[in-house]
């Protein structure tokens, strides 16, 4: 894959972000807003803004042309406690396939807890309970090429149901990568995220029996209700960053990132990570949403300061299988933050 297939890649990429581009005027008209949650502790860290350097299996989540970077096999699991005691697990696992290449699975839950049942003729409580189900799962596929670049789509099914009713979509990612200086020190990454069909709730839920409308027989009749349809929330991600080694082993990386939202206002922002070894990095980072300030009404929660860290530790002296330890808090106008803790184990 030459430089002219690179450009010609990037450019449909940016040229569809484009089109689904949108503006504050469109805020709240998407759903399936789960699909913008971190749930992986590492590129939490750096407020999801590591679109040109994320690697692993977490990066199916940023910029899947990151995926091709593991060694040869990679498991993470991942917790993170968001607001209001809502809780997101994450699991995902890449694999090296061929060569250059990587497959990659990818699931997500949240929990919303336990609500109360209530309909119209009791609207104190049914005394039952139901707990909504957020899921999405991902298939992924990554190739890197001999001159640094790398590629990489997902495929994403997209699942919010109760009990009596649920939404389904179908939607896809793509990314690519580029490394390039005398040192692979300069990256530069493209990602375009949750370009999908709409999703619409339809189930029992939404049925209601009504007498009949005729005056020579009574027979019950049950009418469904038709919802609106909604799109996913698509974005577009471009970033850039920029390594200063020390010694042979450790790193400064200056990350910036701008996010275009299709249906919220675009973001602005940078980072900083430092890395000693494979043993330990530490990282943190700032994003700022165009057009309103951090905590106001019109801002969403994904801005403001984050940080976080990683441990790594070899499974025994000499061995490539290590385990590490992520952690990482963003920072809330409300509530007391978000933290994100997980397991990544390479092999």
């Amino acid at each position: 894959m030459n430089h002219k297939y690179t450009f010609l890649l990037c450019s449909c990429l940016l040229w569809v972000g484009v089109a689904v581009a949108g503006n504050p005027d469109r805020q709240g008209e998407a759903g399936a807003n789960q699909l913008l949650i971190n749930p992986w502790a590492r590129s939490a860290g750096l407020h999801s803004m590591n679109t040109s350097n994320v690697s692993g299996a977490e990066a199916m989540y940023l910029n899947v042309a990151g995926l091709s970077r593991i060694k040869k096999m990679q498991i993470n699991l991942s917790h993170t406690r968001y607001i209001a005691e809502i809780n997101m697990n994450a699991l995902s696992f890449g694999q090296r396939v061929g060569k250059g290449g990587a497959f990659g699975i990818s699931l997500v839950s949240m929990d919303l807890g336990e609500f109360f049942s209530t309909t119209e003729d009791v609207p104190g409580g049914t005394g039952a309970t139901f707990s909504p189900s957020y899921f999405n799962m991902g298939l992924s596929y990554s190739h890197l090429f001999v001159n640094k670049v790398s590629v990489g789509v997902t495929f994403k099914f997209v699942n919010e149901s109760i009990s009596n009713v649920g939404a389904r979509a179908m939607a896809l990612d793509a990314g690519v990568q580029y490394v390039t200086g005398e040192n692979d020190n300069f990256k530069f990454g493209i990602s375009l995220r949750n370009v999908g069909s709409k999703m619409r709730y339809s189930g029992e839920g939404l049925s209601k029996p009504r007498p009949s409308p005729g005056q020579t027989f009574e027979y019950p009749v049950t009418y469904y209700e038709r919802s609106a349809e909604y799109e996913l929330p698509s974005q577009l991600n471009i970033g850039f960053s920029h390594d200063w080694l020390i010694g042979k082993t450790s790193r400064i990386s200056l990350i910036g990132n701008f996010t275009s939202n299709a249906f919220s206002r675009d973001q602005v922002g940078g980072g900083l990570e430092f890395t000693l070894g494979q043993n330990f990095a530490l990282r943190a980072a700032y994003k700022a949403e165009l057009g309103a300030s951090v905590g106001s009404a019109e801002a969403t929660l994904d801005n403001g300061l984050t940080g976080g860290f990683s441990a790594s530790l070899p499974m025994k002296k000499g061995s490539d299988t290590r385990l590490a330890l992520d952690y990482s808090y963003r920072s809330t106008a409300v509530f007391q933050g978000i933290h994100s803790l997980g397991l990544r184990l390479d092999l």
